[in-house]
Formats: C-alpha cells, sequence, structure tokens
C-alpha cells in the first residue's frame, strides 16, 4: 500500500512537471521554500518524515495527525537582510477524531515601508515631500490541511490546498492557488516521507494597475507590463529518519531529505537536464523529552571565484529546543555559509498544546 501511494505521487509529479517545464521558469513562489518553525531551520529543513506538530501543514501535512492536543497553535517570527524583509507563520490545528486532523497555516513574506515618490513633484513641477507614500511589497499564503491515519500501522497521508496572495503597494497583485499531497511511514525505529508540492501547478494570475506609471514607463524606454500568469511547477521531497536511544533519557534523531526537481539542471549537487536532486540533512539530540539540540546542512552549490577555480559552499543551521509540560520554544541560528554577516538570521518560534479538561463525576451531575 506505501510503495504503492509514494509510486502513485512520484508520477503525478513527474508527469506534470514534464509536460510544463518547457514554457515556465524554475523559481517562482519562492517565499515558500525559506521554510517555517525554529526546529526545522536548525535541521536544514529536513523533516518530511519526522514532522509531527503543527508545522506538518508547511512540512508534510501527513504529519499533522500526530500533533500533540486536541488543539496545537504555532507562531514563528523572523527577520532577514538586518531586519528590512520580515516573515511570519502562524498555524493551528484541531482534531476531529482519533484518526483525522485539520489545520490552518498562514504565512507572510514582506518588505513594508516602502517610500513611493510616484507623486513628489506636483502639477507645477515642483517638490512636495508631503507627498511622499509608502506600500508594502507582501506574499501571503494560506494553506488548508487534512490529515489522517489509516488502518494500516504506522502509515498516514494528508494533503494542503494553497491560496497564494501577492502584492505589491497598489501598483500589481496576484492569485494563485495549488495542491500538495504527503504520506508517511514509521517501521520501528525507522521514518519515511514524501511530498509532492504543488502537485497541478501552482498557478498565479497577475494583474497591474500601471495607468498612473505610463509616462514614467514611456519616458524610460521600459516596456509596460501586462496581466499574465506565472506558474509554479511541482517539486518531489523524499525523506527517510530514525529515531533511538542513546541512553535511558538521550535520544538521537537524524534524517536525510532528497528534493527532487524536473525543470532542468540547477546548480546543486544531483544535476541533470530535466531531473535534479538538492540533498540536506538534519540532526536532532534530545535530554529527557525537555531540551533539544539540533544541526543541519543544505543549500550545496558550487561557486566560481574570482580567479575562476570552482568551490562548494554550504549553509550549516544550528537550533536549540525547550518544553515544559504543553509549551515548546525553539530557536535557530541560520544563514552560517560563506555569504556574509547581514544574512544572520535569529529565528524563534512557540508551540502550544491545548488539552480538553475532562469533567469530572461532580461537575457531571
Amino acid at each position: 500500500m506505501f510503495r504503492k501511494t509514494a509510486l502513485t505521487l512520484a508520477l503525478i509529479t513527474i508527469t506534470a512537471s514534464l509536460q510544463a517545464q518547457t514554457s515556465t521558469p524554475k523559481y517562482s513562489n519562492e517565499f515558500l521554500s525559506i521554510g517555517v518553525g525554529a526546529r526545522a531551520l536548525g535541521m536544514s529543513g529536513a523533516q518530511v518524515a519526522s514532522v509531527d506538530d503543527a508545522t506538518s501543514g508547511f512540512w508534510n501535512p501527513a504529519g499533522l495527525c500526530l500533533s500533540k492536543g486536541d488543539l496545537q497553535i504555532a507562531l514563528m517570527h523572523n527577520e532577514y537582510f538586518a531586519g528590512i524583509a520580515k516573515f511570519d507563520f502562524a498555524a493551528i490545528v484541531a482534531q476531529v477524531d482519533a484518526t483525522r486532523t485539520v489545520g490552518l497555516s498562514v504565512i507572510r513574506f514582506a518588505v513594508d515601508d516602502i517610500i513611493d515618490s510616484t507623486e513628489l513633484i506636483d502639477a507645477n513641477g515642483a517638490i512636495d515631500y508631503d507627498r511622499l507614500k509608502s506600500f508594502s511589497s507582501a506574499d501571503y499564503a494560506f494553506l488548508f490541511s487534512y490529515s489522517k491515519k489509516t488502518a494500516i500501522a504506522g502509515f498516514r497521508y494528508g494533503g494542503n490546498f494553497k491560496v497564494v496572495h501577492r502584492k505589491a503597494g497598489q501598483f500589481a497583485s496576484a492569485w494563485g492557488f495549488g495542491l500538495d499531497a504527503g504520506v508517511q511511514y514509521e517501521k520501528d525505529k525507522w521514518k519515511f516521507g514524501a511530498l509532492g508540492k504543488d502537485l497541478t501547478s501552482t498557478f498565479n494570475a497577475w494583474t497591474f494597475n500601471t495607468e498612473s506609471l505610463n509616462d514614467v514607463f514611456i519616458q524610460t524606454g521600459n516596456e509596460i507590463p501586462e496581466n499574465g500568469l506565472e506558474i509554479t511547477l511541482p517539486k518531489l521531497i523524499l525523506g527517510a529518519g530514525y529515531k533511538t536511544n542513546l541512553s535511558k533519557k538521550f535520544t538521537v534523531q537524524p534524517e536525510l531529505n532528497l528534493d527532487i526537481t524536473f525543470d532542468g539542471k540547477r546548480n546543486v549537487p544531483i544535476k541533470s537536464d530535466p531531473i535534479s536532486a538538492d540533498p540536506h540533512f538534519g540532526i536532532e539530540f534530545g535530554y529527557a523529552e525537555f531540551i533539544y539540540l539540533r544541526a543541519g546542512v543544505g543549500n550545496i552549490q558550487t561557486a566560481t571565484e574570482i580567479d575562476g577555480a570552482s568551490t562548494t559552499i554550504t549553509q550549516p543551521n544550528l537550533g536549540l529546543g525547550i518544553k515544559i509540560k504543553n509549551v515548546t520554544l525553539d530557536y535557530a541560528l541560520t544563514n552560517l555559509g560563506q555569504t556574509g554577516a547581514t544574512l544572520y538570521s535569529n529565528v524563534f518560534s512557540l508551540k502550544l498544546s491545548i488539552f480538553k479538561q475532562k469533567k469530572t463525576a461532580e461537575q457531571t451531575n
């Protein structure tokens, strides 16, 4: 059953990708590739096989039904480029019954307070700073998730209906829709997972409001943009992990993921035309289900130096987590590669599990 489902998922992803790759770009909706949750980011996104909380809506919706509590809430805030760009994530997960779980995830990635100087000069040709305005360039994603445990021990599946909204002030906006589907399977200490992202391709329909800018486009020799369609091609993510006890209280859980794309050769360790594969690895050490230490490596690429020599660069990540009863606080230090200190990010995320209070005999009577 597991092999058949995973094979079907892979075939759907490959077929849809190969049909669309000749006329679509490699990179679209890239804000959905950043990742959510400090635990995951500390492990370089190696999550598809082991994720089991409210962040599953992003990493693999099959894991939602493992979330603790009748209700679970997850929050994250992160900033990039010295605080210029802000990334926010919130999710809520609710158990329908013993086998089914639903969830809603919201993502916002934005640059706010961008100066709009298009009306800086008034009708008389004078500069009027009171006419300066500001706007935001923001990307939003809404993930409606469903997960279910099956009659096969350790096997579960899930899916997302994804709504994407992108907006650049009053100048341009887009709406998009897509589907994700994933499975997870546990056998003894082993964990396996597969996720098909944007299975039917995610289509963003753009509209541009350029009436007030037509003169500027003409004077600068730029082409006036027209309404258009942007397509995000499917991607297949495979993962395998293993969790074991080092002692009575110490645990270790490594995981390896492989992101497979079908849109041509990319700058990743495993590359061909049209299929490329990008591996990333993470590991988590735990003590008494109280404190966790994490590390990971990903974004492995070949870079060309000034003298023409090639070198391999990587992005290592570190993380720390503390769990006190039903509250978990996670931290990750990301972007430690050779890209400069300005890209260092301190990521914090919070997770809260809520359990319904059972009525006592006195309350019942």
